[in-house]
């Protein structure tokens, strides 16, 4: 995979240099969450990597959570990607290098190590964590000889590697020969998963996970395949079930940290269908779980904007940014500065998007879709297509089909615009995720190419689906209906639910 350089910040220049239970197991769940809610309301190479650490830099053992018989950190949980508390991830990490030090040989340790390495590095400071996961990965992979499960545990990594860094063609490759050697374990699936999403082939992810969901699996491990199912269906256009898998995963998670993860997530999907106050209330629960939530964080600055909350919105981003920055959170907070006439707030905040985005791409990541879509809208849309033409080449999954597609509207080219738009929301051609932005996207791209009518029902649906999806489209959504004068009476086009 070849990543570009990432550079310059001065403003208006192109940068160049991740089965359903019972009907009434699932009521109990919902109650308890109801519960919740309202009271929370190369082994050699590798080892120059990690060496001796002194005593007094050792990590201490996880402050205890708000819930007392929450049980401590494991490798089973560290592998199966289950959501963790950071502090308790540093510290199991502590206790990982260690054991790989005493069992250079030792091939499930080095696998361990570096999947955890991958799941600190997706939540605290992204891309620095991932080069040691990769040098981790690879020793377990060598170190395992022929060994079946222990090189599956390897594979398994660097698929979960692989789509944190946004290659999704590597973790297709290394999740399928993981799936191969381990095809009953549960969490050989969840990786391809992720990896035949980005890659377009949601035919390949729904059968992916309608093989996990056939699978019987352990009480403790349920949560995280039913949050996998909520994703798969979300990409379906299913909302109901996706927000009832997610809700039950996190009635049944066993970690204040796994809950949080989870009520971030039905926050996310309230929020996408415009339910302010719900997403709200989601959010502010997953940070009472886990104050240090970046996702929730920043989902509560989303719900406060939409709110009109702007100041306490404003503050709720720059948190999420203080405790872990994260490009797309800047480049949120960017566009409510904008929103807000704070031009120079704006610019801050999108010379810390480039900052971190250069890291992210030292670190590997293949960051090109968000450097095209803050492209297409800030700086040079020229740029943007020409980085998203290749990224759509290398990996077509619906996030690039909108983002090129609106690049190429403003670099112009509507005509080949309104294609990849339309792959973006058109069931037939995608995964049928039900999104205000790409409906925007495609009405604006009709617009400009005279088709009223189309316009008219894509703008309209944008701001049905959520009135409120982005501080700046939202509002040109509405002048733009404006514009085009009444809604005539006429069909919903064949590719709308």
């Amino acid at each position: 995979m070849e990543i570009r350089p990432y550079g310059s910040s001065a403003p208006g220049t192109s940068l160049v240099a991740e089965p359903p239970p019972p009907r009434r197991t699932r009521r109990l769940l919902r109650r308890l969450l109801v519960t919740v809610l309202a009271g929370s309301a190369a082994a050699g190479g590798a080892l120059v990597l990690l060496p001796p650490r002194p005593a007094h830099h050792r990590a201490a053992p996880p402050a205890a959570g708000p819930r007392a018989q929450a049980p401590a950190l494991t490798a089973a949980a560290v592998t199966s990607g289950v959501p963790a508390a950071l502090p308790d991830l540093a510290a199991f990490i502590g206790r990982q290098e260690g054991a790989v030090r005493a069992r250079p040989r030792d091939a499930r340790a080095w696998a361990v190590l570096g999947a955890a390495y991958v799941q600190q590095g997706r939540n605290a400071d992204g891309a620095a964590d991932f080069p040691k996961a990769d040098r981790a990965l690879r020793t377990s992979l060598e170190v395992a000889g022929t060994r079946p499960a222990e090189r599956a545990a390897a594979l398994g990594g660097l698929a979960a590697l692989a789509n944190a860094r946004r290659d999704f063609p590597a973790g297709k490759r290394y999740g399928e020969q993981a799936l191969k050697l381990t095809p009953k374990l549960w969490s050989a699936y969840p990786p391809l998963i992720d990896a035949y999403t980005g890659l377009g082939d949601y035919k390949a992810a729904r059968g992916a996970l309608d093989k996990l969901l056939g699978l019987r699996t352990a009480a403790a491990d349920r949560p995280a395949v039913m949050a996998r199912a909520s994703a798969v269906y979300r990409d379906r256009g299913w909302r109901e079930d996706s927000v009832a898998q997610l809700t039950d995963a996190a009635a049944a998670a066993r970690t204040p940290a796994e809950q949080a993860a989870y009520l971030t997530g039905v926050g996310q999907l309230a929020w996408e269908r415009g339910d302010r106050e719900d997403a709200l209330r989601h959010f502010e629960a997953a940070v009472r779980l886990e104050p240090g939530r970046r996702a929730a964080l920043s989902g509560r600055g989303r719900a406060l904007a939409a709110l009109g909350r702007t100041d306490e919105a404003v503050a709720a981003y720059r948190a999420a940014l203080a405790r872990q920055p994260d490009a797309r959170d800047a480049l949120e907070l960017g566009e409510l500065y904008e929103s807000l006439g704070r031009y120079e707030d704006a610019e801050q905040s999108y010379a810390l998007l480039r900052e971190r985005v250069r890291r992210s791409v030292a670190g590997g990541v293949d960051e090109e879709l968000l450097i095209g879509q803050f492209e297409a809208d800030h700086a040079d849309p020229g740029d943007a297509v020409e980085r998203l033409r290749e990224e759509w080449r290398r990996q077509p999954g619906i996030e690039v089909a909108d983002a090129l597609g609106w690049a190429l509207h403003r670099a112009g080219e509507d005509t080949e615009a309104l294609k990849y738009a339309s792959a973006a929301t058109d069931k037939a051609k995608g995964g049928g995720v039900i999104s205000a932005p790409y409906a925007y996207h495609r009405g604006m791209i009709e617009r400009e190419l005279g088709l009223d009518g189309p316009a008219r029902r894509h703008l309209g649906e944008a701001l049905r689906i959520n009135p409120y999806f982005s501080p700046l489209g939202a509002e040109a959504a509405g002048e733009a209906l404006r514009g085009l004068g009444e809604v005539p009476d006429e069909p919903p086009p064949d590719d709308m639910s």
